[in-house]
């Protein structure tokens, strides 16, 4: 059972997204919606058309601000992971450390991080392989209040249901 001192609470709920999950899962549905494949006309979307090739996507570089600035931008990368998402079934999250200086990657030993769509496992088996690495530091203040992975989760949980997380 996880439990409010084995879970990461979410620091910015409410601030950078909707702190509700009613109105949140209407504001990714609209992030969502609007990344639409390109039609070919010119003038109908800007970017690159949203067709990504079948087990070629391994990586997604999206934006870690509030959703009212970045919510579209990451939509659009996001929708890329639906055709694949009955293959998903661990994320790794890179992002940087706002708050806290880390020297390297900051590993939580927490067993969850929460949004206000639910709980997110931790994939500790993957993140117990790293902890050896010297490069690697057990740090839970590095993402104690730190955003710029924690708007990623609801997006994640949206478009793959069910994953473990790797949140470095």
């Amino acid at each position: 059972m996880i439990t409010a001192t084995t879970q990461r609470a979410p620091a910015v709920a409410g601030m950078f997204y909707p702190g509700d999950a009613a109105s949140l899962r209407d504001e990714l549905a609209s992030c969502l919606a609007a990344a639409v494949p390109r039609s070919g006309s010119p003038g109908t979307q800007s970017g690159p058309a949203l067709t990504p090739e079948a087990g070629r996507l391994k990586a997604l570089i999206v934006p870690h601000a509030g959703y009212v600035y970045s919510g579209g931008t990451a939509g659009k990368g996001y929708a890329l992971l639906a055709p694949l998402a009955d293959r998903i079934r661990r994320v790794v999250l890179l992002g940087p450390c706002h708050r806290v200086a880390v020297n390297g990657l900051a590993a939580p030993t927490v067993q969850a991080f929460a949004t206000p769509l639910g709980s997110i496992p931790l994939d500790r088996a993957a993140l117990d392989s790293l902890a050896d690495l010297p490069q690697v530091v057990a740090s839970d203040a590095a993402h104690a209040q730190e955003h710029s992975l924690e708007v990623q989760l609801p997006f994640l949980q949206t478009v793959l249901g069910e994953f473990r997380l790797v949140p470095l």
